[in-house]
């Protein structure tokens, strides 16, 4: 059975966050701070992973991603996660 995770990256360098959902944290992240040659994430590297969430259901996870991109979503990580890592 597969397992779907929604992460949080940070970029201490510029302050940045980055969302997103894989079933493969450990090769998304390998993507996003050495493989990917252009976007956003190429930008602002290094990343870290500061928060992950993990679902069974493909659709929870997504929904997960999606609310953790509205102004809600980015006021509680400005708020609740990323005060450890400033």
């Amino acid at each position: 059975m597969d397992e779907f995770v929604v992460y949080i990256l940070f970029s201490p360098s510029t302050g940045k966050t980055y969302t997103g959902m894989t079933s493969d944290l450990i090769t998304r992240f390998h993507f996003h701070n050495q493989k990917s040659t252009k976007g956003f994430t190429k930008k602002f590297r290094p990343w870290i992973v500061v928060h992950v969430e993990f679902f069974q259901v493909k659709k929870e996870a997504l929904n997960r991603e999606q609310e953790l991109k509205t102004g809600k979503g980015r006021d509680w990580i400005k708020n609740f996660i990323l005060p450890s890592y400033l």
